[in-house]
């Protein structure tokens, strides 16, 4: 599919309309899927959610239907569903979007998320500092309870630090509970014991504002998939846009970001902050999870960056490594070793300290596999992936930069 074959399925409203209100929503059929899913039971959601194999939009693609049903089949006293607004990637501002503008359309997500696993109550997880997503998500509950959609179900809003790891599904239910935004330990995962305890799902803002549609319509509405992206400032046209899954990343950056800002030639892409960079010769790969991991990379919260001819990739490597030192929460000593480490290997390069050979590289990747898999979160492999990628990708950069702690590329 093309993009001039997809019609927008998510963005409906115009880039500057308010959010919308509960007769806006009633009267485009909003609340249709939440009566549905009551009336058909959670076996037929859970299969049309198989059907159309929507995954989670959060970062890391899970099958929504596998985790709502793992909450649904662990005993609890009580179940919970929390709505994760932590969008602290830089550059990501999908959910803030969707927040601010479609209330609606993630509640009844939400809604129809509690009553296939049984919860008793939603948590909407919002970062403290979006402030037309918090009003238009109480505004939007407030709507709801008063026309009678959330049956017996609690709603409310809860803020969040805007710290990254407060993003972190498990650090969010902690700052819930009111306590630091500490990553727990897994297993057991939060639809075993999430909130208090208790069996929680908690999903992206995005991914739950897709299941209203994929309920009421079946899945070929969804078909062949689609997600949201923010194109960051190294496009000629940054911004929100929603895409079909299959377009070629050459396409994303081409033809709905109008190029590199520079007019440039490709040089690397990221995905995500967190993500691995990917070369230009990989810009026919499709945008699809699949496809992108097999290319070396991942999709991530589809925060994209381009980064062009004539950039510093050591420098970029350098800014993404010192916001992992700052962000990492200092709970785990192996995490906090690696991202320290990186940042300070990559600032010797950057100002040519480190010498010659290669044995900065080294380093970086000795620090990298000692500490894989160590940490409570995954924090540890994001902030390996960019560095690794770069050092992989662009040696002669890393080597001259070494050397004379200038940029080869300039």
């Amino acid at each position: 599919m093309t993009h001039s074959a997809y019609a927008p399925r998510l963005l409906t409203r115009a880039p500057d309309a308010p959010a919308e209100t509960l007769d806006e929503y009633r009267a485009a059929g909003g609340y249709a899927a939440l009566l549905r899913a009551r009336a058909e039971g959670p076996e037929s959601v859970l299969e049309k959610l198989r059907e159309a194999d929507l995954r989670g939009r959060g970062g890391a693609g899970f099958p929504v239907a596998t985790k709502w049903e793992l909450t649904r089949t662990s005993e609890g006293a009580a179940k919970h569903v929390v709505v994760n607004g932590g969008e602290h990637e830089p550059g990501s501002i999908k959910d803030r979007t969707l927040m601010a503008r479609y209330p609606h359309r993630v509640l009844e997500g939400a809604a129809i998320c509690a009553e296939v696993v049984g919860a008793s109550s939603i948590v909407l997880y919002l970062i403290e500092d979006m402030v037309d997503a918090i009003h238009a998500a109480g505004r939007a509950i407030s709507e709801a309870r008063h026309a009678g959609l959330l049956g017996g179900v609690e709603a409310r809003v809860a803020l969040a630090p805007t710290t990254y790891v407060a993003g972190e599904e498990t650090a969010a239910l902690e700052v819930i509970e009111g306590r630091k935004a500490w990553p727990r330990k897994t297993p057991p995962f939060p639809g075993q014991a999430g909130l208090h305890g208790q069996p929680t799902s908690v999903q992206n803002v995005e991914t739950l504002a897709w299941v209203p549609g994929i309920v009421e319509q079946g899945w070929a509405w969804f078909q062949p998939g689609a997600m949201l992206c923010t194109l960051d400032e190294s496009f000629a046209r940054p911004g929100l846009v929603e895409v079909p899954l299959g377009i070629t990343l050459r396409e994303l950056i081409e033809v709905h970001g109008g190029g590199t800002r520079g007019g440039q030639p490709v040089k690397a892409i990221l995905p995500a902050l967190s993500s691995s960079f990917l070369p230009a010769a990989a810009l026919q790969t499709r945008l699809e999870h699949a496809a992108i991991r097999d290319a070396g990379s991942n999709l991530g919260c589809g925060g994209f960056s381009v980064i062009e001819q004539g950039t510093c990739i050591v420098e970029r490597a350098l800014s993404i490594a010192e916001f992992f030192k700052k962000e990492q929460c200092g709970q785990c000593p192996p995490c906090r070793m690696e991202t320290n480490t990186i940042a300070a290997v990559f600032q010797k390069v950057a100002s040519g300290e480190a010498g010659e050979g290669a044995a900065y590289q080294a380093q970086v990747e000795k620090v990298t596999a000692f500490t894989k898999g160590k940490g409570l979160c995954s924090l540890i492999e994001m902030a390996a992936a960019p560095a690794l990628s770069a050092l992989r990708l662009f040696p002669a950069d890393f080597a001259a930069h070494a050397a004379t702690g200038r940029c080869p590329a300039s």
